[in-house]
C-alpha cells in the first residue's frame, strides 16, 4: 500500500509516522507513507497556497492551483484521492476496510477556513470527515485514516486475528470491544473475573459477547439500531 499525505505542515506527521505500528509497517515495507508539503507545488517566490475568501468573511482559503499541480505528479490510475473535510462522509471502519483494499490512496488536508470548492468539485474521489468537530488542520485527521487503514493491511498487525477481534472489527460487526485482562490476577480489592481464569473457552467466549453487547447498549445504543 502506497499513501501520501498532501498537507502544509508535514511536521505533525512526522512524529506518528516514525513510531510504533506505522513504523514498523513502513520499515517492513508493507507499507509506503510519506508526508508532503503542498507548498512544494506553489509557485512565485512566496510559495502562497491561500487567498482571501471570494464575498469575504474570516480566515483564508487553499488555492486550486498547487492541489491541482500536486496531483498531477502524483497521482495514477490506481490512485484514490480523499479530502479530509468536516463536510465529507464519517469514517468508520467500514471505510477503513474499503480504503485498506486500495494500491495507492492520497489524503488531502484541509486548513484554515477550507479548500476552494473546485477541488471537492473536480480534483477528489472521496471526501472524508473523522468526526463532528473542528481541527486545526486535516493534517490530524489524516493520522487517523492512515492508523486505521494500514493496521489493516496483511502482515503489519503481529496477530492476524486482532484486527477482527477489535472494537467494529470484521469479527463482530458493529459492536464495542469485550473487556481485557492481565496479569496479576489481583491487584488490591480488584480481581479479574473467574470466568477468565476457568479454562472453559465456551463460558469465557459467551461472557466476552455478553459484556460487549451490555457494553455497546450502554455506550453506544446506536450501533445496535436495526
Amino acid at each position: 500500500m502506497n499513501i501520501d499525505i498532501l498537507t502544509l505542515f508535514p511536521g505533525i506527521c512526522e512524529g506518528a509516522l516514525g513510531e510504533s505500528m506505522l513504523k514498523r509497517a513502513r520499515e517492513r515495507d508493507l507499507a509506503t507513507i510519506t508526508a508532503r508539503d503542498l507548498r512544494q507545488w506553489a509557485t512565485g517566490r512566496h510559495r502562497v497556497t491561500d487567498d482571501m475568501p471570494y464575498g469575504g468573511g474570516p480566515g483564508m482559503v487553499m488555492k486550486v492551483e498547487p492541489i491541482f499541480a500536486a496531483l498531477a505528479e502524483l497521482r495514477t490510475p490506481r490512485s484514490r484521492v480523499v479530502l479530509m473535510t468536516p463536510q465529507g462522509r464519517r469514517f468508520d471502519q467500514r471505510v477503513a476496510r474499503e480504503y485498506a483494499r486500495e494500491e495507492h490512496l492520497i489524503l488531502l488536508c484541509g486548513h484554515y477556513e477550507g479548500v476552494d470548492q473546485r477541488v471537492a468539485d473536480h480534483l477528489v474521489d472521496d471526501e472524508i470527515s473523522i468526526g463532528d468537530y473542528v481541527l486545526t488542520n486535516g493534517a490530524l485527521a489524516a493520522l487517523v485514516v492512515t492508523d486505521a487503514v494500514v493496521r489493516l493491511v496483511p502482515g503489519v498487525l503481529g496477530d492476524a486475528g486482532s484486527a477482527a477481534q477489535d472494537s467494529f472489527g470484521e469479527g463482530e460487526g458493529r459492536i464495542l470491544d469485550h473487556p481485557h485482562y492481565t496479569r496479576p490476577e489481583v491487584f488490591g480489592d480488584w480481581r479479574v473475573p473467574d470466568v477468565l481464569l476457568s479454562g472453559n473457552h465456551a463460558a469465557i467466549a459467551r461472557w466476552r459477547r455478553e459484556q460487549a453487547e451490555a457494553l455497546t447498549r450502554a455506550r453506544r445504543p446506536d450501533l445496535l439500531e436495526g
